[in-house]
């Protein structure tokens, strides 16, 4: 569905994308991750033509964000973070607006509205102005604005920020329930979110893609070691990957090291300081523990 070669996006002497390349297949919800200023919102601006890359290129189902803009445009449903609402519009004239601004006419114009009020739960509130509406309620209008021409990519920068929490799971129910209809692209610095809704992970950091794949086999390129050992913590395991927390209790130890890798070198050296190994063991690291250690990997790397 999407294919990104090579974008970069340059301001003067800051590089906000440095050759960022990745693909998303059609049909899945990917979870884009990055820590604020890493280049979320940039790129997402890119995929959604509202702004051309300084370099590289995006395929938006075979057509270019560039040279074929208006025909991606129409294939594309975008949720900016900041959603520009008419607040002194009620909420079924806004979506008529919107549907005609996006050459839906007549009945065609009236039975979309229609459908996209009912699919988030809109209905009851469409004589509402806009203005009276809380926070998680205008991100449904949003919502609703960008599925409102049936596109087939919806991309949602930041969808559930500063919702509350009974709010952003009602919003993380309906995007699992959208990508069942649409491929959907969804920016968050939210990692148990992304774990909760998503098939697929790409994270960005410092304008460069670090990681991109299924969230399964995310967890088995970044494993987790845990290990219980006799006698006080180490202050220093020599690794960078194995400096771990350690947790104390009674006469034995407990070290989680983020890369399984590092697992051989820090035994061999509990061993050859007379420290007692008790267990080792494989633990599936949550997605908070892969971020972590693909950025930490990535800063070493730079």
């Amino acid at each position: 569905m999407i294919e990104a070669q090579n974008v970069s996006k340059i301001y003067g002497s800051f590089v906000a994308l440095d050759r960022v390349s990745f693909s998303v297949p059609r049909g899945e919800v990917v979870g884009f991750l990055g820590q604020n200023g890493a280049g979320k919102t940039t790129t997402l601006r890119i995929l959604a033509c509202y702004m051309p890359p300084t370099e590289g290129s995006v395929r938006i189902a075979e057509r270019d964000t560039v040279r074929d803009s208006d025909a991606v445009r129409r294939m594309i449903g975008y949720l900016p973070e900041r959603v520009p609402l008419y607040d002194d519009l009620r909420v079924l004239e806004y979506l008529d607006f919107r549907a005609r601004l996006k050459g839906l006419r007549g009945a065609e114009a009236k039975q979309a509205v229609a459908t996209v009020l009912d699919r988030l739960a809109l209905t009851a509130r469409k004589s509402s102005l806009i203005g009276s509406l809380s926070k998680g309620l205008r991100q449904r209008v949003g919502i609703a604005d960008a599925l409102v021409h049936r596109p087939s990519l919806l991309i949602l920068d930041e969808p559930t920020s500063g919702l509350d929490p009974d709010q952003r799971m009602e919003l993380r129910k309906l995007i699992k329930e959208l990508g069942a209809l649409h491929t959907v692209m969804v920016s968050t610095h939210i990692l148990p979110e992304a774990e909760a809704i998503c098939d697929r992970i790409i994270v960005i950091h410092r304008g460069r893609i670090r990681a991109a794949s299924r969230l399964e086999d995310l967890r088995r390129g970044v494993g987790q070691t845990s290990i219980v050992h006799g006698g006080q913590p180490l202050a220093h395991y020599g690794e960078s990957s194995a400096a771990a927390s350690v947790e104390p209790g009674g006469d034995t130890t407990r070290v989680l090291i983020p890369d399984a890798a590092a697992t051989p070198r820090v035994v061999e050296r509990l061993v050859r300081e007379g420290r007692p190994v008790y267990s080792v063991q494989s633990e599936v690291p949550s997605l908070e523990q892969m971020f972590a250690a693909i950025t930490t990997r990535s800063e070493d790397v730079a």
